[in-house]
């Protein structure tokens, strides 16, 4: 209960007596305050918590990035175009440009500069002259003398073309035994597949580098007379991943552990076709080289069915160094086994950026 203390009395009281009343009330409002702070605290970490519930619950599940370099499908200022996009970003007052070549950064416009820029480019000359009879009809005899060209410039844009490599591959056998051998000759690109370097380079151009889906891809190809469909671009894509990037991946990985410090994060993912019900919930592993390393950057993403700890584990196993990180805990957990690791980042930091 508390003591209420009359004017009068407090009148009556000493000196000391009023410094320990004093005191006692300055440390009563110490703690007050450090509790109205943990009341404040645990306040703002419902709120938080109450906002990620109904973003997660109401949100949209899909991260999108705002990257102005990503590739978007279809987007036009911010907008989705279907059908339209011609119509969605022609300009008809627009100049028409003086070339077609991709413009690199402006810089201080130099003589001899559009010469420069078709100097490296197949010239393919055509001649326009008047006959003699023609020009003696204009003139009269001996009445013309012929001045420098005019040139008319041009840039003829020829469609890709597809041609078949048949390679006929000498055969030899001994007349004494049946020893036989082959004539020197490339190896397919993969085994038992039509598929060359060039037509692969183009599948990967269009799907991964220009966002082109594969049954445009197969339209695409059927124009030229070929019969691809998306499933065989998809199992080139998958069959030239394993056989030739695999091997990219595994020395970028080990090239990564040269890195003082990488930035590790896990993002759920979802995939309709790999054994489980559609709609399991996968996870995508990012490792990445950190700011520090501009010139020489290195993401490398794993995907995984799980978000187990035995994923970062093996993946960061012979690492040494700082992992960047946000709270999960499995980072953390990894750390206190590992003594030349050590896991930087917290899951307060984390969820405050939101």
């Amino acid at each position: 209960m508390t003591i209420k203390y009359t004017k009068e009395q407090l009148n009556k009281f000493d000196k000391d007596l009023l410094i320990e009343l004093f005191l006692g009330m300055q440390g009563q409002m110490e703690e007050l305050s450090r509790q109205t702070q943990a009341l404040n605290d645990r306040m703002q970490l419902m709120m938080e918590q109450m906002v990620l519930f109904q973003k997660n619950r109401f949100g949209r599940s899909s991260e999108k990035m705002a990257d102005s370099e990503q590739i978007r499908f279809m987007e036009v200022d911010g907008t989705i175009v279907f059908f339209n996009e011609a119509e969605a970003v022609c300009d008809l007052d627009a100049p028409e440009p003086d070339d077609l070549e991709l413009k690199a950064p402006k810089k201080k416009k130099q003589p001899g500069k559009k010469a420069a820029d078709i100097a490296g480019l197949t010239v393919k000359r055509i001649d326009h002259y008047l006959k003699e009879e023609e020009l003696t009809a204009e003139f009269g005899e001996n009445g013309w003398k012929q001045l420098p060209d005019a040139i008319s410039r041009c840039y003829q844009f020829i469609p890709a073309s597809v041609v078949i490599e048949e390679h006929h591959i000498g055969v030899y056998s001994s007349k004494l035994d049946e020893h036989m051998i082959k004539a020197p000759h490339p190896r397919n690109l993969l085994h038992g597949s039509l598929v060359s370097p060039s037509l692969a380079a183009a599948v990967i151009n269009g799907k991964y580098v220009n966002a082109v889906p594969l049954y445009r891809l197969e339209k695409e190809f059927e124009r030229y007379g070929l019969a691809i469909t998306r499933q065989n671009m998809a199992n080139w894509m998958i069959r030239l991943g394993e056989e030739y990037l695999g091997t990219m991946y595994d020395y970028l990985h080990k090239l990564l552990y040269d890195y003082h410090v990488i930035q590790a994060d896990e993002t759920p993912v979802l995939v309709n076709k790999d054994g489980r019900p559609a709609g399991s919930q996968s996870y995508m592993w990012v490792y990445r080289s950190g700011f520090m390393y501009r010139d020489r950057q290195i993401i490398l993403y794993e995907y995984q069915k799980t978000r187990n700890a035995s994923h970062p584990r093996e993946f960061l196993r012979d690492y040494t160094g700082i992992c960047v990180t946000d709270g999960y805990q499995v980072y953390h957990t990894l750390e206190k086994k590992r003594e030349n690791l050590k896991i930087a980042g917290c899951w307060v930091h984390c969820r405050r950026r939101f």
